[in-house]
C-alpha cells in the first residue's frame, strides 16, 4: 500500500488528544464506545517486527499510559487493546473501554450486536488530553 493510500498517513483520523515525533493518541467517534482512543505509529510501517526495540518499547509505553489514563478516568469492567491492521496496513492500537452494558460485552467490539448499549458520556478532550500529557511526561 502507498502511503498516499493510508488514511492513518493522510489524515489526523480523529480528533488528536497527545502526539510526539514517534506517535499520536487520538480519541474515536464512536458514541456506542465512548473513551474509545486509538495509538497510532506515525511512520508508516504495518507490524510492531517492523520497529525497532527501542521503538516497540516507546509504543508500548504510550498505549500502556492511555489504558491507564482511560482506567482512571472512566472504570470500565475491561480494557481491550487490540492491533489488528486488517483493513489499515499501518501500525496502530485500540484501547476500548468496555462495560458490561456496551452493545457487544462480553463479546469483540467488531461482532454482532447483543443490545442497544447504555448511554454514557466520554471523559471531555481537554480531561483526556491532560491526563495523557501528564502520565506520558513520565516516560
Amino acid at each position: 500500500m502507498s502511503t498516499d493510500a493510508c488514511e492513518l498517513c493522510t489524515t489526523a483520523c480523529g480528533e488528536v488528544l497527545w502526539q510526539d515525533a514517534d506517535c499520536r493518541v487520538i480519541k474515536v467517534d464512536d458514541p456506542g464506545y465512548p473513551g474509545f482512543c486509538r495509538v497510532v505509529w506515525n511512520e508508516h510501517v504495518a507490524e510492531m517486527s517492523d520497529l525497532s526495540d527501542e521503538q516497540r518499547t516507546r509504543l508500548m509505553h504510550v498505549v500502556w499510559a492511555t489504558e491507564r489514563v482511560i482506567r482512571e478516568l472512566m472504570q470500565p469492567k475491561k480494557i481491550n487493546l487490540a492491533s489488528l491492521g486488517n483493513v489499515v496496513p499501518h501500525l496502530h492500537w485500540h484501547v476500548i473501554p468496555r462495560f458490561a452494558d456496551d452493545p457487544h460485552f462480553p463479546q469483540p467490539v467488531w461482532s454482532s450486536a447483543l443490545r442497544t448499549g447504555a448511554v454514557r458520556d466520554a471523559p471531555a478532550s481537554e480531561t483526556l488530553a491532560a491526563a495523557l500529557a501528564a502520565a506520558l511526561s513520565l516516560v
